[in-house]
């Protein structure tokens, strides 16, 4: 087990961080030197198994239950993840909603419930935290390449993570005089979602799913690098079969 010396390590709040890709990315910032503090909706015994995985390595963590679909809910948990590590340094916007929303089916609820959480949690997660931050902080949104090219279909999925990108260019420009820096990773495909067929999958990805810990490694950058690197968007995808 790593050794944990309070004076040293940062801290960080990964929304969606109890399963999947937000799961292995709270993990590497533990392994980075950040204490954790991870966002859930529904995956208890998952964020609870995480969070001893996160101390198993010597990282302070702690989960915390946040409905991001509610407007005062990223309000609340960041203050919750600084009242139990202490102010942020970085903020990793993981949470997100992954669904079709055919042309001639979709319901309203539908596309508020995807833009809510993949689009304007980030932005209420972003403001609630860098009151929290000094100078150095960080903000890294988990985009994805289907922004600018998904399959027929996903258009509100599509649309929330192009605004992340938008939304990340913006908020560098207004918090580069504060020494903070807003970044974004843009994943291909990564982990199938259980409820999609494999030959599914498949044709979704075209047979280029990205590794998680390539994602992983890009979000442990942009959350330690210096503050003049900002206003970026890091496509990580998979290799061409």
């Amino acid at each position: 087990m790593t050794r944990r010396n309070p004076q040293t390590r940062r801290r960080a709040l990964v929304t969606g961080g109890a399963v999947r890709l937000g799961r292995a990315i709270a993990l590497g910032l533990a392994d980075a030197g950040f204490d954790v503090a991870l966002g859930y909706h529904r995956s208890a015994a998952a964020a609870r198994a995480t969070v001893r995985a996160l101390r198993r390595r010597g990282a302070a963590a702690v989960a915390l239950r946040a409905d991001l679909r509610e407007a005062a809910a990223a309000r609340r948990l960041v203050a919750a993840a600084a009242r139990a590590l202490g102010d942020l340094d970085a903020l990793v916007n993981s949470a997100a909603g992954f669904a079709r929303t055919p042309l001639a089916s979709a319901a309203r609820a539908e596309w508020d419930a995807l833009l809510d959480v993949n689009l304007r949690a980030a932005f209420f997660c972003a403001q609630a935290a860098v009151a929290r931050m000094r100078a150095g902080g960080h903000v890294v949104n988990v985009g994805d390449a289907w922004a600018r090219g998904a399959p027929a279909g996903w258009s509100a999925y599509a649309a929330s993570k192009a605004g992340l990108e938008a939304l990340t260019r913006v908020l560098a420009a207004e918090l580069r005089p504060r020494g903070i820096a807003v970044n974004c990773v843009a994943p291909g495909p990564v982990l199938k979602p259980e409820r999609l067929a494999p030959a599914r999958w498949r044709a979704i990805t075209r047979g280029r799913a990205a590794r998680p810990a390539d994602v992983v490694a890009a979000v442990v950058h942009f959350a330690t690098c210096a503050p003049s690197v900002t206003g970026r968007v890091r496509d990580v995808r998979g290799r061409r079969p």
